[in-house]
């Protein structure tokens, strides 16, 4: 009886730690990337994490495509409603330097407003500037996100 009473109290755990490990796992969906014409700097992967608290967290790659080193970037990560209608706007600075040629990771947290399941990301550089220089690239991205996006009615 005594087996049989551990065995019971072991299956229960293993079933609440399994239950715990599942329903904190975060979700994962791709964004949809845009960009202007001829981008410096370009985002070659986002995936949007959405977990159990919290707000949703885009991770993405950004590359520099040139032979130049820029000093900084800018990322904008627009919202729709699943059926194409703005929701919101975000914007945030990218990560610091990108070498010639190089990628890195980074993120942008979606809390500026709430965002549901069926909500449509879409993100973009909007900016980059040369490193030691004035000069910045820059494009519109609203309209190029308006348009990524599958309408349904």
């Amino acid at each position: 009886m005594r087996r049989s009473g551990t065995l019971a109290i072991m299956t229960t755990l293993l079933i609440a730690l399994t239950t715990t490990a599942v329903l904190a796992t975060p979700t994962e969906k791709t964004a949809i990337i845009v960009e202007g014409q001829q981008p410096p700097v370009r985002i070659t992967h986002a995936a949007v994490l959405t977990a159990s608290q919290g707000p949703p967290v885009i991770v993405y790659a950004a590359a520099n495509q040139t032979d130049k080193e820029y000093e900084q970037f800018t990322v904008t990560a627009f919202v729709f409603k699943a059926d194409g209608t703005p929701r919101a706007r975000q914007t945030a600075p990218g990560r610091r330097t990108l070498e010639p040629h190089e990628t890195k990771y980074s993120t942008i947290v979606l809390d500026g407003s709430p965002i549901e399941p069926t909500d449509i990301i879409v993100i973009g550089i909007d900016q980059a500037q040369l490193a030691s220089s004035e000069e910045w690239w820059h494009t519109d991205l609203r309209p190029l996100a308006e348009a990524a996006v599958p309408v349904k009615k």
